[in-house]
């Protein structure tokens, strides 16, 4: 059995691991058992009963938590003209074109956690594809990074927005802000990211949606969520 350190092993006493805690509680305790010396991050991970395999299964978009993220987000915008403008007064870090799609590519630059693109970029960062999509970085019509309002997306993107979608296993994971938050502003964040989920549920799916749910810390262990209650 793999060795757990001290922090670790007391934050484990703290709860039932086998059980299912109501939002409210599993919040409070998500942070009651964040012990690091640093403001850990808060992690949901949702197992949902979809097959990821099928084009109709897909759940992906993206939500604007009402309390943020807790993170500054930098962003990178590919547009031209007077979207320049637009993306600079909106508080992008970096703006511009097919300079950018280089400097990722020659440099393996990515000093930027967010990628938006207005719609006619998408022939300069089609290119990117393989290097942006491992990372979750490739912007996307459906998460609203693709679009012709680029200083909106900066707006939102900076404000708290998180994109959500499923791996490979059917889980989507998302940070919800950090343990310094409080469990109130946790649960309002997890309350929009759920609602956004199951708003998302597609047609095709059948039995169960919500398979389960766990809420942890940076470097906590993972608390249940009773998912009957969630939809």
């Amino acid at each position: 059995m793999a060795k757990v350190g001290k922090k670790y092993a007391d934050s484990v006493k703290l709860f039932e691991k086998s059980k299912q805690y109501e939002v409210a509680e599993a919040m409070g305790l998500v942070c009651q058992t964040s012990k690091a010396k640093f403001d850990e991050t808060i992690e949901v991970h949702v197992r949902l009963g979809v097959d990821s395999r099928h084009a109709d299964q897909q759940v992906r978009g993206a939500v604007v938590l009402p309390n943020g993220t807790g993170k500054k987000v930098r962003t990178l915008v590919f547009t031209k003209g007077d979207h320049v403008q637009e993306a600079l007064d909106a508080g992008a870090e970096y703006v511009g074109g097919a300079e950018y799609a280089e400097k990722i590519q020659k440099e393996n630059w990515f000093d930027f956690d967010v990628v938006i693109a207005s719609p006619d970029m998408m022939s300069v960062i089609g290119r990117l594809g393989k290097v942006l999509g491992p990372k979750g970085l490739m912007p996307s019509p459906k998460a609203g990074t693709v679009t012709p309002d680029v200083a909106r997306a900066v707006t939102e993107a900076k404000a708290g927005k998180i994109e959500y979608r499923l791996d490979k296993t059917n889980i989507i994971h998302c940070p919800i802000g950090k343990a310094s938050f409080g469990a109130d502003k946790l649960k309002e964040n997890f309350d929009a990211l759920l609602s956004a989920i199951i708003k998302a549920k597609p047609a095709a799916t059948k039995g169960q949606y919500i398979k389960s749910c766990v809420v942890a810390s940076t470097m906590g262990p993972g608390i249940k969520v009773n998912q009957a209650k969630l939809g």
